[in-house]
């Protein structure tokens, strides 16, 4: 069955579940526990179909509240991608297709539109017992998409983060719900457009970073356990691409199957190269957000929203350094271009509320807080990847006190119960948003003060890199919210912004 494009898409579905009624009568058309009508069928079109694109695809698609209508990429169909895990993905789409010689005899990672709508039609033919279902439509260009799919509820952006803001304010503006992978951009004028966009459309949006508050931690720090809270400590062991430390100078030919032109999308014009796309995007100031936009998003929002941080008043950047050598003289290079391997920020909150002030520090590239005495106490080491709270009193280390008979204490047990960790909600709160139900608690209003927070890191770490001086360091940036400006180095308010590619202003 071929779906033709001026079918209103509801209709065919309803009339397809009638006709599959009458022959092969599948529970799911019949009805049952998880039997959802087509006409309440959340419509979805899916924008990235790269290595987490697929990857999240595959759990989607059998989401009985959803109906994935149309996929888009820049990328038709390659086997270049780059992933955490050889065959990862090709073994998720066998086991959701149960087809175990899907991709068989193919070599490297295969991604694009094209595989992305293959899950998706194989998927729903095989759920209506239809090998011929043809109903998911694929594009290069998300602009495309938006006006042709005109039955259309919502859209899942799952590409680079220099198109976040650029994809999201489109579909918003023709009134499509928008659920995002993180982060919700990697500009602070975007991030605040994002939010402005959302408030004056009415739809339905969701972050998929939301993680539920650390009320334990909260609940603790509330009753007095480490006296008055004075620091967090953030960290992670990201990144886990290649940091490259020049632009690249060889001309490599463009796959054809990819439109490099759409991949960039509002960044400045470039000459192709690998070093920019995939999984290394993220290492770009331009196409990226870096180590704290990646993993930060998932760790910092459930702190901020524990203890109602607002925006930073203060950011300070400690970027690790790299060097080259110039006609046989070695120097520390100035980098206006890429993140560096590691780094520390301090993020300084003034007091709110009831709230005192608190210090924010964040670490990557395998920094981290040096060991407390109270964890040598119990014979511990640090967690790769952890959060510490820091009190005049005490200190937490991720839902626990230390040293471990502190917890005790507190508790009053002779036995520490199993930490439940920060979760989100999964689907089913942006799902019930986009049905009209309330607001998901990861809605991109909600995301403002953490993703301002994160991009005003990477306003730092640019600062600092392109101005760092042998004979001293550059100075905290002071951060005026209200007015979004940098008051005491003006030169870094040119990266609140991006330059854009005519055509693609926002």
């Amino acid at each position: 069955m071929t779906l033709k494009r001026n079918i209103n898409r509801r209709k065919f579905l309803g009339s397809a579940a009638a006709t599959f009624a009458f022959t092969v009568v599948p529970r799911h058309v019949l009805g049952g526990p998880k039997y959802v009508a087509p006409s309440d069928k959340v419509t979805l079109g899916y924008i990235g179909c790269g290595t987490q694109g697929l990857r999240e695809m595959v759990r989607l698609v059998a989401n009985p509240d959803i109906q994935i209508v149309a996929v888009c990429d820049p990328e038709r169909d390659n086997t270049n991608y780059v992933d955490w895990s050889k065959n990862g993905i090709r073994n998720s789409i066998r086991k959701v297709l149960e087809e175990p010689t899907w991709g068989e005899g193919v070599n490297g990672i295969r991604c694009g539109r094209l595989p992305g709508r293959e899950v998706v039609e194989k998927y729903y033919a095989k759920n209506r017992s239809s090998e011929s279902y043809n109903g998911c439509s694929s594009y290069a260009d998300f602009r495309e998409l938006l006006e042709k799919e005109k039955d259309l509820d919502a859209v899942k952006v799952m590409t680079p983060d220099h198109l976040h803001a650029t994809i999201s304010i489109a579909a918003m503006k023709k009134g499509k719900h928008v659920v995002m992978h993180k982060p919700l951009a990697n500009r602070v004028y975007e991030a605040r457009l994002m939010v402005e966009t959302a408030r004056e459309t009415g739809v339905a949006t969701h972050l998929s970073a939301w993680r539920r508050p650390i009320d334990s931690v909260r609940d603790m720090v509330l009753d007095g356990a480490i006296g008055t809270l004075r620091e967090i400590h953030n960290w992670t062991d990201r990144p886990f691409w290649p940091q490259y430390l020049s632009i690249p100078t060889e001309r490599v030919r463009v796959p054809r199957s990819f439109d490099w032109d759409l991949w960039l999308g509002p960044a400045v014009d470039r000459p192709y190269h690998p070093n920019y796309t995939h999984a290394v995007f993220r290492g770009w100031y331009d196409f990226g957000g870096g180590s704290i936009a990646d993993m930060g998003n998932y760790s910092l929002w459930p702190i901020f929203m524990a203890f109602d941080l607002g925006v930073p008043n203060s950011i300070e950047a400690l970027p690790s350094s790299s060097c080259e050598i110039v006609d046989q003289v070695s120097i520390v290079q100035h980098n206006d271009f890429a993140f560096p391997h590691a780094c520390t920020i301090r993020f300084r909150f003034p007091a709110r509320r009831r709230r005192p002030a608190i210090d924010l520090y964040w670490y990557d590239g395998g920094m981290r807080p040096l060991t407390p005495d109270e964890l040598k106490m119990d014979n511990r080491q640090m967690p790769a990847t952890g959060t510490m709270f820091v009190g005049d009193k005490g200190t937490i280390l991720g839902n626990q006190i230390i040293p471990e008979k502190k917890m005790l204490e507190y508790l009053g047990v002779d036995e520490i119960p199993k930490a439940e960790r920060s979760r989100g909600g999964g689907d089913s709160d942006w799902v019930e948003a986009f049905k009209g139900g309330e607001p998901s608690p990861g809605n991109f209003i909600n995301a403002r003060d953490v993703t301002e927070t994160i991009c005003l890191a990477g306003v730092a770490l640019r600062y600092s890199r392109r101005n760092f001086d042998e004979s001293h360091t550059t100075p905290p940036l002071e951060w005026d919210s209200r007015n979004m400006k940098v008051t005491n180095i003006p030169e870094a308010n040119e990266y609140l912004r991006r330059e854009y590619r005519r055509g693609w202003e926002l």
